[in-house]
Order: C-alpha cells, then structure tokens, then sequence
C-alpha cells in the first residue's frame, strides 16, 4: 500500500472526465505572446515576449506533493488530474523536443518555491514558471477554473514561433499524450 501512495501521483484512473471544448482558447491562435516577466525555477525572471525562436509553453492546474492532498472532488474536475505525469512526459522526451525547439516552459499559477520543489524532485531538465499573479493568463485571456479558493490555469499548450502563437492544443486530454501532439505538430 505505501509503494503504491508513493507513486499515485503517476497514476492516472481509467474513469477522468474529459474535458470539453469551451472555445476559451479560440482566441489565441495568432496572437503575439505579451511582454510580462514570470518568475522561473531557476530563480531569473522570464519575459516570454522578448524569447526568440521556437518554444512551446504548456500550461497546467497545479501538481501534488507527495503526503500532501489535492484538493476535494480533485479527480471529478475535467481536466485537472494528471500534471504531475504531463510534466513528466515532457521531461522524458526532452531530448527529442529539443531538436525542434529553443525553449521549453511549463506554466502554472503555484509559486516558484513549490515548483522548485517539484522541479528538484522529479529532476525536471526544464524550467516551471509561476504565474501566481496571474499577469500572464489576464494578457492572453487564458481559462482558468476556481478550486479552494485558488485560480488555476486550465490545461492548454501552446506552440510559440518568433513571438506568435502558431498552434495551441485545448483542451489537453489525456495530460500524458501532449507531448506527442507537440512532437507530431513539430514534425508537419
């Protein structure tokens, strides 16, 4: 039973509601990725709009602590169980996403201190940034959903080229098969 707490967080039940298409990322496509500077993992600040190259930013609820509990109803929320391996198929596949890109970013309203935990822990070969403020998803108009009283990112990746958002996956479902839709739209 220990060895299997352990490693829930990886897991992903059978039975998740998918999400559906709201049409809260319309929106994006085309659009210029704005000035606003986020706290990274590594302890600078980024200002995504200035990045030059390609990059993708993949955006997400929130991840789990080992020992500590996700919020209630955590798993009945569509689209909000599975950060945790999302951010972990990204790491694993790193190497390959880095043939196609300049940068690889994941994005999510917990602050800098908690993603550095994770970051540490799951030897993470890329950088979180925290939107605490919420200056990047106000900017872009990006979805969001209410849980104990925290505003939290909606799952959506987006794919940069010279500063414009030139694909965006949303909604993301399963979290684990983002990485391949980032690696499929990269080789088009």
């Amino acid at each position: 039973m220990t060895n299997f707490h352990q490693n829930s967080f990886l897991d992903l039940p059978d039975n998740l509601p998918e999400p559906i298409d709201d049409g809260a990322a319309n929106h994006l496509l085309g659009l210029n990725i704005p000035n606003v500077f986020l706290k990274s993992t590594n302890g600078s600040s980024v200002k995504l709009g200035e990045l030059e190259g390609k990059y993708i930013i993949f955006c997400y609820p929130m991840t789990g602590v080992p020992g500590v509990s996700m919020p209630n109803g955590w798993d009945e929320i569509p689209g909000a169980r599975g950060c945790t391996p999302q951010v972990c198929s990204y790491r694993d596949k790193f190497s390959i996403l880095k043939t196609h890109l300049d940068h690889i970013f994941g994005v999510s309203t917990q602050n800098t201190k908690y993603q550095k935990e994770l970051r540490d822990r799951l030897e993470l070969p890329y950088e979180i940034l925290s939107d605490s403020e919420l200056k990047f998803q106000k900017s872009l108009k990006l979805p969001v959903f209410n849980v104990e009283n925290k505003v939290l990112l909606k799952r959506l990746t987006l794919i940069i080229d010279s500063g414009k958002i030139s694909k965006v996956h949303y909604p993301v479902f399963p979290s684990i098969k983002d990485v391949d839709w980032v690696l499929e739209e990269l080789s088009r």
